[in-house]
């Protein structure tokens, strides 16, 4: 039988990671903000192991991530994040923005599939070696060939065939959006899902709907990017990982790469050495999303990678 989830991260022998309580905080920039968080945490015991800081020139806004010891601090997670609400409020005003999260509370991805696979084997398969922070609760595929790789690892899979026509889709996203809704997961990864997100869910899993577009992004939006590519002769291809708007293809880029190919690569061979990049871009953006290193403002993104 294979073994579920919570057996996998409890295997004899494995040692459990750090307990962590992490702060990204974002505000109007100004003269002390980093000593007042820092007396913040201090007060309390606070042992900062990691800490990282951006002032964006343009738009004039401050940008921190800072994970603490959980140990170190003698209350837990819902008492310190009332206590830094009220601090936040008083010394930063309302525009302010911020969370604070609990390593020990493993994020939940629904991941939504088409009929290629590579994405999917690959995030499974790091969950499966202990070596990714999340649970897949769900996989859910427009096309039932990937059934096996999810039964393999454990996780449910949902068959909800696509229609052409509009009145179809439709309806088939609204069964997407009953098992999403349900299961409420951290991170909606669209896994080479090969369907446009409607608007109104978009801004419903605004900052939790992460694609992987086969293209270096702004570079061949839309359908069949390698053959865009081919057609124009590049000598670089690439993969992006952005989070899903209701502009196709143009959400807050998280992650990108690229690969060297030459004037002998047909279209085929492009999506062949293309999906390399794919599963690599992917599992980076997404663990930057699970480990609340990305911090979203307009249509750019700061990574405390």
């Amino acid at each position: 039988m294979t073994p579920s989830f919570t057996e996998i991260r409890n295997r004899p022998g494995t040692a459990p990671e750090e307990r962590q309580y992490v702060l990204t905080f974002g505000c109007p920039d100004s003269t002390g903000i980093v000593a007042k968080l820092s007396s913040f945490l201090a007060e309390r015991g606070g042992w900062i192991t990691e800490a990282g800081y951006f002032t964006d020139p343009d738009s004039n806004w401050f940008f921190t991530r800072q994970a603490v010891r959980a140990e170190s601090i003698d209350m837990e997670i819902e008492e310190l994040r009332e206590e830094f609400a009220a601090f936040a409020e008083e010394e930063f005003g309302p525009r302010a923005r911020w969370q604070f999260t609990d390593t020990a509370q493993v994020k939940k991805a629904v991941i939504l599939v088409s009929k290629e696979g590579h994405c999917l084997h690959d995030l499974l398969g790091r969950v499966a070696e202990n070596d990714y922070p999340m649970e897949v609760v769900a996989v859910i595929g427009n096309h039932d060939n990937l059934e096996y790789i999810a039964k393999n690892h454990g996780v449910p899979f949902h068959h909800i065939p696509f229609p052409k026509d509009a009145v179809g889709k439709r309806r088939a996203f609204d069964a997407v959006t009953e098992i999403v809704n349900e299961l409420n997961p951290d991170a909606i990864v669209m896994a080479r899902f090969m369907q446009i997100l409607p608007p109104d869910l978009c801004e419903m899993w605004a900052g939790r709907v992460l694609n992987i577009h086969h293209s270096f992004l702004p570079s061949f939006m839309g359908a069949r990017p390698y053959h865009q590519a081919h057609s124009r002769g590049v000598k670089l291809i690439g993969a992006t990982c952005h989070y899903a708007t209701p502009d196709l293809d143009d959400g807050p880029i998280i992650e990108q790469d690229v690969i060297r190919v030459t004037h002998k690569d047909s279209p085929t061979e492009l999506q062949r050495v293309g999906r390399d990049a794919e599963k690599q871009v992917l599992a980076r953006g997404l663990r930057f999303h699970l480990e609340d290193r990305i911090l979203v403002y307009g249509n750019r993104t700061v990574i405390f990678d």
